[in-house]
């Protein structure tokens, strides 16, 4: 028998020898390290890739009034989804969608791109599925492989209060917004996120916990059944929110402002509550819930009565003699002024080269303070104020809460606007302007600025002797400091005189507002205030006090003339509708 020689060295072979244990020394050692140090991490990535994680939203909070009514609630719609992993012919099955349920194909594959996460994770296309649309769906569910659907809660206001501006709106998160989120990490695409008012404010609270699923699937992605070793979890809900709102009355002062521009606010001057708030014109609170046309979202954004608007914390406007009383306590602070001083009103004012009028161009004769308030004497006014300086002016207003922010709790809040010696400068020059900005200002003229939340807080603070808390429409236990003026009591009383005399004397300009009820007060100031982009606004502000309690109002109406002949008449109409209803009566 023939032999081969051999021709492999030794040293060769032990090469190959030591070559072979070292490969089997690391392959067991791979294998150790995947099956013992690395077990779990495999174990997580073998469950992803077995078990499918589902997510449910959670209903949001509901938003109720003082007394415990819905104002804001929860209703359950359905939704389409797709699990793209699943889905044979997108293109296609999108089409076939689209005319099920009559849509645009291009609006589902828009949904698609904008709400897909992975091959495996739901993907929302379309939202707001009526029972016919449904019923289609089903009869053909055989065509559409990997499409599904479910219910979530959709916002749902079932007592008939628009106030689209206080509560606000939520939007749907998708990849833009979750990328500017600060907590991004909270939330998944489709969940809902407070967007404004109330909603945004106190998100936190209102958002509640989504609920978690999970279920075996098999290789190409199909479910097979629960995840019987997965424990699932439930959606947990949001937290109510108990506003200070009163639903009856905030209806009555919704219908009060149909077909008009303007602002109407109620609240409590000792506890800073706000009973009822609105601002008009406003639009469906629903509009942002179901799907929302480009044509409708263009209709709304660009109608020039500016529905969007929030007017009472971010309308800014020209106050006009609503704030007479600050240029009263700015001269009575200073000292210098005689109470029994009067002054003659021909109907007008000549100061320097410049003729300013009185609004009664026959003039009121001669006028003390209170006479001054209660006829709203521009001219009084005018002689008076030239005792004090334009920052000590701008200081008094900023006592009382104006120029900055009133940290009502919804967000966007505008600042209004104080100005004083350096803001004329940097605005006009040194030659510019002159003294007479001051008389401007006196009267609630010029380049002064308010927001009308801004003057509620301001008539609380007169009402309580400077002790209001802040505005607020939620209840809470620590509210932010408001501010605290000091006054002493003899200029409190003469400017609670002068506002009560506005309204029970003769030619007392708000004396339409008092509905003459046994037992209510009504303590006022209406403004008319000159509007460079129109006819002048008319505002009304002032309190009622009836069986110990006090009730603030500010009313404002945009273009609409006078404030004593169309302002008033509002104001007696909403205290009237107070007492009858017992409203009173609220703690």
């Amino acid at each position: 028998m023939l032999k081969s020689d051999n021709i492999v060295s030794h040293k060769q072979y032990q090469v190959a020898r030591i070559l072979s244990w070292v490969m089997i020394i690391i392959l067991i050692g791979r294998y150790f390290q995947i099956q013992i140090i690395e077990h779990e991490i495999y174990r997580l990535k073998s469950n992803t890739n077995r078990i499918r994680k589902v997510t449910k939203n959670a209903p949001r909070g509901l938003i109720l009034d003082r007394f415990g009514e819905i104002l804001v609630d929860n209703y359950p719609v359905y939704v389409l989804t797709a699990i793209p992993g699943e889905m044979n012919n997108k293109r296609m099955q999108f089409s076939l969608i689209a005319d099920y349920i009559e849509s645009d194909s291009s609006i589902i594959h828009s949904n698609y791109k904008k709400y897909y996460r992975g091959r495996f994770v739901p993907t929302r296309l379309a939202k707001d599925i009526d029972f016919l649309q449904l019923s289609n769906l089903e009869e053909n569910k055989l065509n559409l492989e990997g499409v599904y659907y479910d219910q979530i809660p959709e916002r749902y206001y079932p007592n008939g209060v628009r106030a689209p501006h206080l509560f606000g709106y939520v939007k749907e998160i998708d990849r833009v917004i979750r990328s500017n989120l600060n907590n991004k990490q909270l939330y998944e695409l489709g969940d809902l996120v407070g967007w404004s008012g109330l909603e945004k404010q106190y998100e936190s609270y209102l958002m509640g916990k989504r609920g978690t699923y999970f279920f075996e699937v098999d290789a190409s992605g199909r479910e097979v059944g629960s995840a019987l070793e997965l424990l699932d979890t439930r959606p947990d809900p949001g937290f109510n929110i108990q506003t200070t709102i009163d639903l009856d009355l905030q209806i009555f002062i919704e219908k009060l402002l149909d077909n008009r521009r303007g602002v109407i606010l109620v609240g409590k001057p000792v506890t800073g509550e706000i009973l009822a708030a609105a601002s008009a014109p406003d639009y469906s609170p629903d509009l942002f819930t179901g799907f929302m046309t480009e044509s409708e979202w263009r209709s709304v954004k660009e109608d020039p009565n500016t529905p969007l608007l929030n007017r009472y914390i971010q309308g800014t406007y020209i106050p006009g003699s609503i704030v007479k009383m600050i240029t009263q306590i700015a001269i009575l602070k200073h000292g210098d002024f005689d109470l029994n001083m009067s002054h003659y009103c021909p109907g007008f004012y000549q100061f320097g080269d410049r003729i300013y009028g009185c609004w009664v161009t026959e003039g009121h004769g001669d006028v003390n303070m209170n006479k001054a308030m209660s006829m709203s004497c521009d001219v009084f006014f005018y002689k008076a104020v030239q005792q004090i300086d334009i920052d000590y002016l701008h200081n008094t207003f900023k006592e009382f809460g104006f120029g900055k922010k009133t940290n009502i709790d919804i967000p966007n809040e505008a600042f209004g606007l104080v100005p004083n010696k350096d803001y004329m400068l940097r605005r006009y020059g040194k030659y510019g302007w002159s003294r007479g900005t001051l008389l401007n200002l006196a009267i609630g003229q010029g380049e002064l600025l308010v927001t009308p939340v801004q003057v509620l807080n301001y008539i609380n603070l007169i009402s309580t002797k400077g002790e209001s808390p802040n505005c607020h429409f939620v209840v809470v236990d620590n509210l932010p400091n408001n501010s605290k003026p000091e006054l002493e009591a003899i200029i409190w009383q003469q400017v609670h005189d002068g506002l009560r005399s506005a309204i029970i004397d003769k030619k007392g300009t708000g004396k339409k507002s008092d509905p003459n009820i046994d037992g209510l007060s009504i303590y006022g100031k209406t403004g008319t205030a000159e509007n460079p982009h129109g006819d002048n606004h008319a505002w009304f502000t002032g309190w009622a006090e009836y069986l110990n309690e006090k009730y603030s109002i500010v009313i404002l109406l945009e273009n609409a003339g006078s404030g004593g002949g169309v302002a008033a008449p509002l104001v007696n109409k909403v205290f009237k509708e107070l007492i009858n209803n017992n409203l009173v009566t609220l703690k």
